[in-house]
C-alpha cells in the first residue's frame, strides 16, 4: 500500500529543505495564537493575594465528579471563597454547563461555596456557560458585569482574560495552583488548540449558544446584606 504523496519524504536535498521549512512555518502559525494570549494578558494575571478589590468574581466550570466539583473546580471555588472572606469581592458568578438534567455545574458550585462560607444570596448562577466565550459574553450582556476577577487554572486563565476583555469585561485573572497530573498536561495541550478558537471568537464575536433577556441577579446580590 503506497503512502499518500504528502507523507512521502522528499528524495532531493532541496525537497527535504522545503519540507522542513513548511513544517517550521506550520508550527509557528500554530503557536501564534498562544503568543497573542501571553502578550495581551501579561499584566492582568496574578494570584489570590494580588487580586484587586472588585465587586464580582467569575468562576468557570471545570467538570463534576459524581455530582461534586472536580478537584480542579474545587480549587477555583476555594480561591473565590478566600477572596470573599477577605472582603476583596462581593459577589461570585458561577458559570458552567447545565445542558442536561443530570449534570448541573452551577448548582454544584453554589453548594460548594455555601459550605465554604459564601452566603447563597451572594452567589449568582449562569446555567448556559457552555464554553469560555459564552461565559464571558453572558457575564457582560446578560448579567451586566463590566469588571471582574476571573478564577481558573493557570493553563486556562490567560484565554479567559483575553476573551472577557474582548467581550467588554475589564478583567484580572487569578490562576490557581494545580497538581501537574495527566489532567493538567491535557489541559495545557488543549489550550494550544483552544487559543486559535479564542482568536476567532475575539475577532468575530459570535453570539453565545443561548443569550436571552437581561438578568438582575448580580444587581440583587450586590444589594443584599453581607
Amino acid at each position: 500500500m503506497r503512502r499518500p504523496a504528502w507523507l512521502r519524504i522528499p528524495r532531493t536535498r532541496q525537497g527535504q529543505r522545503r519540507a522542513v521549512q513548511t513544517v517550521m512555518a506550520l508550527c509557528v502559525l500554530a503557536l501564534l495564537p498562544s503568543a497573542w494570549l501571553f502578550v495581551t494578558t501579561d499584566d492582568k494575571i496574578g494570584t489570590v493575594a494580588d487580586a484587586p478589590r472588585t465587586e464580582v468574581a467569575v468562576v468557570f466550570g471545570a467538570g463534576l465528579w459524581k455530582g461534586e466539583p472536580s478537584p480542579y473546580l474545587a480549587h477555583r471555588l476555594d480561591a473565590a471563597a478566600e477572596l470573599y472572606r477577605a472582603g476583596r469581592i462581593e459577589v461570585v458568578l458561577v458559570t458552567g454547563d447545565n445542558s442536561r438534567e443530570e449534570y448541573d455545574e452551577p448548582d454544584a458550585m453554589r453548594t460548594y461555596l455555601k459550605k465554604h462560607g459564601v452566603p447563597g444570596r451572594r452567589i449568582v448562577s449562569d446555567y448556559a456557560g457552555f464554553d469560555s466565550w459564552d461565559s464571558c459574553v453572558r457575564a457582560k450582556k446578560i448579567f451586566g458585569v463590566d469588571r471582574a476577577v476571573l478564577i481558573s487554572q493557570g493553563f486556562h486563565i490567560r484565554r479567559a482574560v483575553a476573551l472577557c476583555e474582548a467581550a467588554g469585561v475589564s478583567s484580572y485573572g487569578v490562576g490557581v495552583d494545580a497538581v501537574h497530573d495527566a489532567t493538567w498536561y491535557y489541559g495545557g495541550a488543549r489550550e494550544v488548540f483552544a487559543a486559535g478558537k479564542a482568536v476567532l471568537d475575539s475577532a468575530f464575536q459570535p453570539d453565545p449558544r443561548f443569550l436571552g433577556a437581561r438578568e438582575r441577579g448580580v444587581d440583587r446580590a450586590l444589594a443584599a446584606p453581607r
